[in-house]
């Protein structure tokens, strides 16, 4: 873990020889319900979480277990916002699948997209451009960016901290104006296209993204300089749902709840796509899995992305974002209105969709909550026979019970919004 400067320093531990907040000890009745014996003899009480409450993130029941205000047991209860993308996708062309994807985990819509595109142009064997490549990286790590500003904002007011908040939601707005600009949307972008992107971006929002990337540190130097020390903050995160590197692999965790367990492990650099292994970057990593190292790595990986998108401004090389293929991409509609053959080629696309050669292909990405995986069956038809979504928030979720067993139901609000999901994506 990277260390930086606090200009000001809060009435709050001090540091270890890592130059890391000093780790203090638990107030009685937090860690593990072992640390003081068996409680008294009483009747457990049952209360339901969810699924509506702000809490909660999403439409997720979790039913709880209490034993006066410890945590016996937690089991979550998914399914109220079931939507079937996976079987649905089984009835349209590949092309007309990619706004189902937004709508799964809706606060990284871009990188969604494009974890779709690579399975889909791993099926039929397209190689995209090279400014394609770039604009991809692009929209997965402002796709990054947001949900993490999400996530520290939303974990922040659940923690009792609101001016946070509203920083964080400030730079997500600011990057939610450049995929406006770059597709007239917010947030159900639909920003790529098999063999190529919706459209291109422009000078201005070139001019845009590089204040953004000029500017937004600031902003995460005053959410380390209020968070990082302070000591609420601190004592309500350190300690709390831990889960070690042996759990968290048991687990099959992965992204920023992973790798603040001590596993260093990021697709980006150990399965490298769209050239990340041509980027400078580090991996975040935490040492002892807790709510407090998994805001650590997120915080950090924020800092990593905004460093990606400037080297990624500085190779962003003239050329096509499409290949050249008029069976894969639509024809310009100025074309298809003065050319027979391009109005041919525009309404077997419309009308048949991009036909895959019958085989299978699997992709995995690292999107912000951890390895988006995506798996595509063809049996040689424009529609894919099956689709399926590995979800990173439906399989880190299910470590909540391991985490949450032994703490106070407090501690069960901040494990919740540690481990970062949305139920789009877990219900999919």
């Amino acid at each position: 873990m990277s260390k930086r400067t606090i200009a000001v320093e809060l009435a709050t531990p001090g540091l270890d020889p890592q130059g890391r907040p000093a780790r203090i000890p638990l107030a009685a009745g937090v860690g593990p319900l072992e640390q003081y014996g068996e409680p008294d003899a009483g009747e457990h009480m049952l209360i339901n979480i969810g699924p509506q409450h702000p809490a909660t993130h999403g439409v997720l029941r979790l039913v709880v277990e209490l034993d006066g205000e410890t945590v016996v047991r937690v089991i979550p209860h998914v399914g109220y916002l079931h939507s079937g993308f996976e079987k649905l996708g089984e009835y349209r062309h590949y092309n007309q699948i990619i706004p189902l994807t937004d709508r799964t985990d809706y606060l990284s819509p871009m990188a969604n997209n494009v974890g779709f595109a690579l399975a889909a142009e791993k099926l039929m064997g397209i190689e995209i451009t090279p400014r394609c490549t770039v604009l991809r990286v692009i929209a997965c790590e402002m796709s990054r960016i947001i949900s993490h500003m999400v996530w520290l904002g939303t974990t922040s007011i659940d923690l009792g901290a609101f001016t946070p908040f509203l920083w964080a939601f400030q730079e997500r707005e600011r990057i939610y104006n450049l995929q406006e600009m770059w597709t007239g949307a917010r947030l159900t972008t639909s920003v790529t296209r098999v063999g190529g992107m919706m459209a291109d971006i422009t000078d201005d929002f070139v001019a845009g993204l590089r204040q953004f990337i000029d500017t937004y540190p600031k902003t995460l130097y005053e959410i380390d300089r209020v968070l990082t020390r302070n000591a609420v903050w601190v004592g309500r995160t350190q300690g709390v749902g831990v889960m070690t590197a042996q759990e968290a692999i048991n687990y099959s965790l992965s992204g920023p709840m992973l790798r603040a367990s001590g596993v260093p492990y990021d697709v980006r650099r150990d399965q490298p796509y769209l050239d990340y292994d041509s980027y400078e970057f580090d991996v975040p990593v935490g040492e002892h899995g807790d709510v407090y190292d998994r805001y650590l790595v997120r915080l950090e990986e924020c800092h990593q992305s905004n460093r990606i998108l400037r080297q990624a401004l500085e190779r962003l090389a003239d050329g096509p974002v499409n290949v050249a293929d008029p069976r894969m991409i639509l024809p310009p509609k100025s074309r298809a209105m003065s050319d027979m053959e391009a109005m041919i080629y525009h309404f077997k696309q419309v009308m048949e969709g991009v036909k895959a050669p019958v085989g299978e292909a699997y992709v995995g990405i690292e999107n912000p909550k951890g390895e988006l995986g995506t798996y595509l069956v063809s049996d040689g038809t424009a529609k894919p026979v099956r689709w399926r979504i590995r979800p990173p928030s439906f399989i880190n979720l299910a470590a909540l019970p391991k985490m949450a067993e032994g703490h106070l139901l407090s501690d069960l609000i901040a494990i919740n919004a540690s481990v970062d999901i949305v139920m789009g994506e877990v219900d999919r």
